[in-house]
């Protein structure tokens, strides 16, 4: 008998995202392939696209033009009556539990405790069973290191404790997909290691993770492939190892030795 190889389903396909706020183009025609288990850290100066990019993908924006799927499934429309018709609320917040987002500012509801934020859309928007949902909780405030603050308000909590139950938070959902947006930028230094810790975690137990980020040790350390993005396009998309030590591209290498003057890279 002859096996047939399986073709392996990228888990995240962007082709041809275009986005403009007004008259400014924030994104030109982006075409990204994120594999399954695979690492994509997004770098790239401020204003380059990298928030919007996640965004689109997503939903939380609506791309100007191009497409975006999940797992084979395209994101915002469905094929109906011999064309593309517009997704509903409801569907696409089914789709959205394929794709977690971890934000910069945490954005946990201040009038739920640490546990109660974390089991809201497993409970409400999956249907999940509540008593199910809350051991599973209880496991991934333990893996963030987090168990003890379960019944805490996100007002008792240091930033780097909130954007650790966000992450939790993400996991709950169960999602293929975690979409990370500057998820330390708001940290005081010293709080920083310690989120960054939970996500190298996430990376040796196979998540597939798309990170756009400003920490270039990590992204060095932990990414399986760099993309650097400009003024909404991409620029540069390498392994690490050759993104770090021999960018291809004179865009890349103003924006690395920014980071080696002041020791980062």
């Amino acid at each position: 008998m002859i096996n047939t190889p399986t073709t392996v389903v990228p888990a995240v396909q962007v082709t041809g995202l275009t986005k403009t706020f007004g008259q400014q183009r924030v994104l030109n025609a982006i075409d990204l392939t994120v594999m399954p288990s695979e690492i994509v850290c997004l770098l790239g100066p401020s204003g380059s696209g990298k928030s919007t990019l996640l965004r689109c993908i997503n939903w939380l924006e609506r791309p100007d033009v191009g497409t975006v799927l999940l797992h084979g499934t395209r994101m915002g429309y469905h094929h109906r009556g011999g064309r593309d018709r517009p997704m509903s609320e409801a569907q696409l917040a089914t789709l959205r539990t394929q794709v977690s987002m971890v934000f910069q500012h945490f954005n946990l509801w201040s009038h739920l405790t640490v546990l109660q934020n974390i089991i809201e859309a497993p409970v409400h928007v999956q249907k999940r069973p509540k008593n199910e949902v809350i051991a599973e909780a209880e496991q991934l405030l333990a893996k963030v290191g987090l168990l003890n603050k379960r019944d805490a308000y996100p007002s008792r909590l240091s930033g780097g404790q909130k954007q650790r139950v966000a992450i939790a938070r993400a996991l709950a959902m169960k999602s293929n997909v975690i979409l990370f947006d500057e998820p330390t930028s708001s940290l005081d230094p010293e709080l920083v290691g310690e989120v960054l810790a939970v996500m190298r975690s996430l990376a040796q137990d196979g998540m597939t993770m798309i990170i756009a980020t400003h920490e270039m040790k990590f992204a060095a350390e932990v990414a399986s492939r760099v993309v650097f993005l400009d003024e909404g396009e991409i620029v540069e998309s390498s392994d690490p190892k050759i993104f770090f030590k021999q960018p291809q591209t004179q865009r890349a290498r103003q924006f690395l030795d920014r980071y080696i003057r002041i020791g980062v890279v």
